[in-house]
C-alpha cells in the first residue's frame, strides 16, 4: 500500500487514515465496535484507553472523505456508550480531529497539511473541557496547537495533542502515529499482546453472545436485553438521534453521517422491540 496520496491540488503527502481513541477499557470498546460493522484492531492505549485502527474505510474506495467518515464512527460509538470518542484523521490536504461525547455535538479542529490553523479556537477549550483537562497548563498547550508554527505541519500538531493527552494517561503503542500508512498501523497494533479483531458481521454473533461479560457492570444495564429501565431511554434516545443523522447525510450526500445514523436507529429499534417483546415483571 502506498504511504503517500496525491490531493486533487497535484500535491502529494500522506494517505488517508483514522485512529479511534475511546476513553474506555478494550472490554467496553469491543462490545460497542462491533456494532460500526467495520473491520478493525483493537488495543489498549494507556490506562482507561483503547484504540481502535481501521483496516479500511470508505474513503480508500472514494466514497467519502476520511474526516466524514470517522466523524460518523466516532458519533455512532460515543451516543451508545457511557465515554468519549477522540476520532483522528489526515490525508494529503490537511489532518484534525473529532471529539465526540454523548448526545452533545461533536467538536473538531483542522490543520492545513503544512500545519496553517484552519479551525476555532474555542473548538479547543470545549475539548479540554470535555475531557477534563486542566484549564490552565493543558489548555496553554493546546493554545499553542493554533498558533502559526512554520516548522509544524499537520501531523506534527496531532502529535503534539496527543502529546497533551498522556496527562490523562494516554499511551499510544510506539508506532501508532499519525500520518502512518494503514498497513503500518494495523501491523505495530497486531503486534501489542491483548490486540483483537473487530469483525463486524464475521464475529457479530460471537460478540454479542459474550457482550455483558465483556462490557462490565456499569455497560451492562444500557443493553437492550438487560430489561433495564436505562436501555429503554437509551433506544428511544438513540431513535430520536438517528433520524436527524439520517436527514443530513441525505441532504450532504455524506455516507459517513448516513451510517452513523442508520446504526443509531437500528439499535434503537432493537433496544425498543426487546422492550415491547420482553416486558418486565
Amino acid at each position: 500500500m502506498s504511504t503517500e496520496a496525491t490531493s486533487r491540488s497535484g500535491r502529494t503527502g500522506p494517505a488517508p487514515g483514522a485512529l479511534l481513541l475511546c476513553r474506555a477499557e478494550p472490554g467496553s470498546v469491543a462490545a460497542a465496535a462491533v456494532l460500526l460493522r467495520e473491520r478493525m484492531l483493537l488495543t489498549r492505549a494507556g490506562e482507561g484507553w483503547s484504540v481502535l485502527v481501521p483496516e479500511g474505510g470508505p474513503w480508500l474506495r472514494g466514497e467519502d472523505p476520511v474526516d466524514r467518515v470517522v466523524t460518523g464512527w466516532a458519533t455512532a460509538l460515543a451516543v451508545g456508550a457511557p465515554w468519549p470518542v477522540l476520532a483522528l484523521w489526515w490525508d494529503a490536504d490537511r489532518g484534525g480531529y473529532t471529539l465526540a461525547s454523548g448526545f452533545r455535538r461533536p467538536v473538531g479542529y483542522v490543520w492545513l497539511a503544512n500545519g496553517t490553523p484552519a479551525g476555532e479556537d474555542e473548538a479547543m477549550r470545549t475539548f479540554a473541557a470535555r475531557l477534563a483537562l486542566d484549564p490552565v497548563l493543558d489548555v496553554q498547550s493546546l493554545d499553542r496547537l493554533t498558533a502559526p508554527d512554520r516548522s509544524a505541519d499537520a501531523r506534527a500538531r496531532l502529535r503534539g495533542l496527543l502529546a497533551i493527552l498522556t496527562r490523562v494517561g494516554l499511551d499510544l503503542p510506539v508506532g501508532l502515529a499519525p500520518g502512518e500508512p494503514a498497513d503500518r498501523l494495523l501491523e505495530v497494533a497486531r503486534d501489542h499482546p491483548d490486540a483483537r479483531p473487530i469483525e463486524g458481521e464475521g464475529r457479530r454473533n460471537t460478540v454479542l453472545g459474550g457482550l455483558e461479560a465483556e462490557a462490565g457492570r456499569r455497560l451492562t444495564p444500557w443493553l437492550p436485553w438487560s430489561g433495564d429501565p436505562k436501555a429503554h431511554a437509551l433506544a428511544l434516545a438513540q431513535l430520536a438521534a438517528g433520524l436527524p443523522l439520517v436527514a443530513w447525510g441525505l441532504r450532504h450526500r455524506s455516507g459517513g453521517w448516513l451510517t452513523a445514523g442508520a446504526l443509531l436507529l437500528a439499535h434503537g429499534a432493537l433496544g425498543l422491540s426487546y422492550a415491547l417483546t420482553h416486558p418486565r415483571d
